[in-house]
């Protein structure tokens, strides 16, 4: 009966064993596979951000060549591409897109100070916030392209009212994001501030500030892309240089070659500074974990 018992469990223990390697190895197995397949999207992430870009370039380029596409409403990538060579040998594009980073960077860094200094101020104080979020939520309403008339009347029509309205602009994304940023702190942790005996000055800046950045800078990615924006309605606009004056010469003309080279360095500007915002956040905001679907 022993030697039974002994061989029951022997028995037991055979039939057992194969079933924990056989879930071990399928574990490993469905690991290794989320490890390579993760490898290969990290290899390869640059090429999934051109899929689109590159099926729409396609898809264009066919259309032109079938006729679909007229040359004089859209005109195909070929021609694109030359008139981008025929701007960059005559200067004229290198001369437009330094006169419009100028002004986007000057309005913007504007805005960027005036809405920083109003939402932490608006935030950390309630007088801050009866005297101004009231005022700047009824201003925000107004379109900014509204203004555009009345900056030309009151600051003429060189670049300082290009520069103020793009710094207009981007007052309120900075603004709002700063106040709800500082508002949304969790009261937990200015708790713990003042049990370790902080004075106000050091909550504000060890622990209500580092906390409000993410908002902030969510802020600062919206302002710039805005910035974009208020700067193609003002140089379309009484501007004599810039992408927008060049855009709308050759609207004109009707080249749509040329007016398709100024939409797309439009659109890589933003690409661009889209691209310096995350890696500004990278930089400040070491500790936040992303989590993304693999």
């Amino acid at each position: 009966m022993t030697a039974d018992t002994a061989g029951g469990i022997g028995i037991r223990t055979a039939v057992s064993a194969p079933v924990t390697r056989t879930s071990e190895l399928i574990d490993l197995s469905q690991s290794s596979l989320r490890r390579d397949r993760g490898a290969i999207l990290k290899r390869y992430s640059w090429l999934l951000r051109f899929l689109v870009p590159l099926f729409v370039l396609a898809v264009w380029q066919v259309g032109s060549q079938l006729g679909f596409i007229s040359p004089r409403k859209l005109a195909p990538p070929a021609l694109v591409v030359d008139a981008a060579i025929e701007l960059l040998q005559s200067g004229d594009l290198q001369t437009a897109l330094r006169v419009s980073l100028l002004r986007a960077a000057t309005g913007l860094a504007w805005g960027i100070s005036i809405g920083l200094s109003i939402g932490v101020i608006a935030g950390l104080s309630r007088l801050g916030d009866q005297i101004f979020d009231s005022s700047l939520q009824m201003i925000r309403t107004i379109p900014f392209i509204a203004l555009i008339p009345l900056f030309i009347v009151w600051f003429g029509i060189d670049d300082a009212p290009k520069i103020i309205l793009v710094a207009v602009a981007c007052i309120f994304p900075v603004y709002l994001n700063t106040y709800a940023g500082v508002r949304n702190v969790d009261p937990k942790l200015l708790e713990v501030g003042r049990t370790f005996g902080l004075s106000r000055l050091a909550i504000i800046f060890q622990i209500i500030l580092p906390n409000a950045l993410p908002g902030v800078l969510v802020g600062v990615r919206y302002a710039m892309g805005t910035s974009l924006l208020a700067l193609v309605a003002a140089e379309q606009i009484n501007a004599a240089s810039g992408l927008g004056y060049l855009i709308m010469n050759a609207s004109n003309e009707i080249r749509t070659d040329i007016v398709i080279v100024g939409v797309m360095l439009y659109a890589l500007l933003g690409l661009s500074v889209d691209m310096i915002i995350r890696g500004v956040e990278a930089l400040l905001l070491p500790w936040r974990v992303t989590v993304v679907s693999k």
